[in-house]
Parts: C-alpha cells; structure tokens; sequence
C-alpha cells in the first residue's frame, strides 16, 4: 500500500497557534470508487483513503510506514511567502 507523508501547514485565516504535525495519508485508488446503484451515491469498497494518522515528527512517520511495510512518499513542507506591504504603498 502506498502512503503520502507531510507536514500540516497553519490556515492563514486563523491567527491562533498551530500544532505542527506530520500526517501520513493513504493514496487510495480512484478506480476503487463505484455509483452506488440503490441510493446513486459514489462509495468505495477500501476505507483506507478515509483514514489519517498524526505523528510528531517526519522520523516518526517513516518509521511507521517502514514498520508496516508502506511505500512512502515523503512531501516536504513549502515555505511561507511573506510579502512585504505598506499602507503607505497605497498612496504612490
């Protein structure tokens, strides 16, 4: 089974203090996803693309999915772009 590995990133809509954990997501196969023929809804026969763990560090996580015998990838965080602006800047 194959897993994505990365780290959570803090909603810039929110200004509270976030909990920076690392996530291992399992990649399920869109192909597994079917139409539901009595109430015409999309299911899936594989719950395992439902499901989350957290993990405080990458190491962690890797030792997790290497425990398990998972094919990881690992998805490095991206960095945040602060764009400098000035009230001033309006005015020009």
């Amino acid at each position: 089974m194959q897993v994505r590995i990365y780290k959570t990133l803090k909603n810039p809509m929110q200004s509270v203090n976030h909990k920076n954990t690392w996530i291992i997501e399992f990649a399920g196969k869109e192909k597994e996803r079917f139409l539901e023929p009595l109430m015409n809804r999309t299911s899936s026969k594989n719950m395992a693309g439902e499901v989350e763990l957290e993990f405080e560090t990458c190491d962690d996580a890797i030792r997790f999915a290497e425990k398990n015998n998972y094919i990881y990838e690992v998805i490095p965080p991206r960095a945040r772009k602060l764009i400098k602006k000035s009230y001033a800047s309006n005015f020009k």
